[in-house]
């Protein structure tokens, strides 16, 4: 029997089991030496990613603040006296027109004192008569007492001058000649006398007749102040609009002073906003400010600041500039975008949830084949509710990672799958 040579197999199973083995580790060592030599690196699934373009474009710094519309004017009314209210002409809500009546209050001490001051205006004019009507009588009686020393002054000056040239003829004596003479300088010195006491007598009846009509006047003044008391009882509309917030009821008394409601002017609306007190001293009238309403844009302009701060924040009044929206009403809130600079042109990425852990100071980067990210540091100016301005670091055409980077720890570089 002879013997067959049975040649030994060059590639076993167990062989081929060790060199896939021995490959497997080294393969495996390799790649963890590449991923964990040098930077840091992360796989990351590009679907859970957003990525945004750098562009160049125009820009302008904005904050988005929210307005409220009100009237354009409102005039607040307020109890100018205190009084029960009896009666109500109108309710709340109601378009007035200036001068109609709103409610009408009631005051029985207020009307009682304006009986008291009517009668005292009657009083003192009926005085007033009686003092002119005696002035007057005395005024007469003292004409018609100058009117007798006159007659009889041209009777004493008549035989006056009749003696003395029958005295010069020696035709009556010394004596008679200067009873004559007496009588007639008497006479003179009491017309000088009368004349006086008449001129004196008009000064004096002009200066009563003037202290009484001031007293009349001013008592009368007082009437009309009283009567205008009284018919503030009655409330008016001072300008037309329409009437809101009234607070009255029949039966209520309002104290002086007590707001009872206001009237707000139809003729035009303004936006009041809250603004973050972080940008008081870069806020100033002439500031503009947009909002969009039903696809269409509108302007606002600042007309009033009010720099008192409330729970961190200052008011500001913005006026409409050109169209006002259609069908616009008291109480609409809107969302406005208030401008901070002027328009310009500036490099400028969309704003992002990387802002959260970066503070802008660095992003990450896609590579030129868009397969990975890497950081880079950057450096952000002013925003807008839509995009940071970037001021180094980046160039027009770049690639950036915009949304969160949560999941991303400290890597330094993101492996896009």
């Amino acid at each position: 029997m002879v013997d067959r040579i049975i040649e030994k197999k060059k590639w076993s199973r167990k062989r081929i089991l060790t060199i896939a083995g021995i490959s497997a580790l080294v393969i495996l060592i390799v790649t963890s030496y590449y991923l964990t030599a040098g930077k840091s690196r992360l796989n990351v699934d590009a679907e859970r990613i957003t990525v945004n373009e750098v562009f160049m474009g125009p820009f302008q710094e904005t904050i988005p603040v929210n307005g409220v519309v009100l009237p354009i004017t409102t005039i607040y009314l307020d109890a100018l006296e205190g009084g029960r209210v009896e009666e109500k002409f109108v309710e709340d809500g109601a378009v007035m027109k200036k001068g109609e009546p709103i409610l009408r209050l009631s005051n029985t001490d207020l009307e009682l004192s304006l009986v008291n001051q009517e009668t005292s205006v009657y009083n003192l004019l009926t005085q007033m008569q009686i003092s002119q009507n005696a002035a007057r009588q005395n005024t007469i009686s003292k004409l018609n007492q100058n009117t007798d020393v006159e007659s009889a002054l041209k009777e004493a000056e008549r035989k006056y001058l009749l003696n003395k040239k029958l005295y010069e003829q020696k035709v009556i004596g010394l004596q008679e000649f200067k009873e004559s003479e007496n009588n007639y300088q008497y006479l003179v010195e009491k017309k000088r006398l009368s004349q006086q006491i008449l001129s004196q007598d008009s000064i004096s009846v002009k200066q009563e007749l003037d202290q009484a009509r001031s007293s009349y006047l001013r008592t009368q003044n007082a009437l009309e102040l009283m009567r205008k008391k009284v018919g503030d009882l009655i409330v008016r509309s001072p300008i037309d609009g329409q009437l809101t917030s009234l607070d009255a009821e029949i039966g209520q008394s309002k104290n002086k002073g007590d707001r009872l409601g206001q009237i707000d002017v139809l003729t035009g609306f303004k936006v009041r906003a809250d603004i973050d007190e972080h940008y008081i001293t870069r806020i100033y009238t002439g500031l503009t400010g947009q909002f969009t309403l039903a696809g269409k844009d509108f302007k606002l302009v600042i007309k009033k600041v009010y720099t008192q701060v409330t729970n961190g924040k200052f008011q500001v009044d913005m006026e409409f500039e050109g169209e006002i929206p259609k069908g616009i009403r008291r109480g609409q809130t809107l969302q406005v975008r208030l401008a901070l600079s002027e328009e310009k042109q500036a490099l400028q990425i969309a704003k992002g949830g990387f802002y959260q852990q970066t503070g802008g100071s660095w992003i990450f980067k896609l590579s030129e084949n868009g397969k990975s990210a890497y950081r880079v540091n950057i450096q952000l100016g002013n925003q807008n509710p839509d995009y940071y301005e970037i001021l180094d670091g980046l160039k027009t055409g770049d690639k950036v990672i915009t949304s969160g980077y949560e999941s991303f720890g400290d890597m330094e570089e993101l492996i896009l799958k």
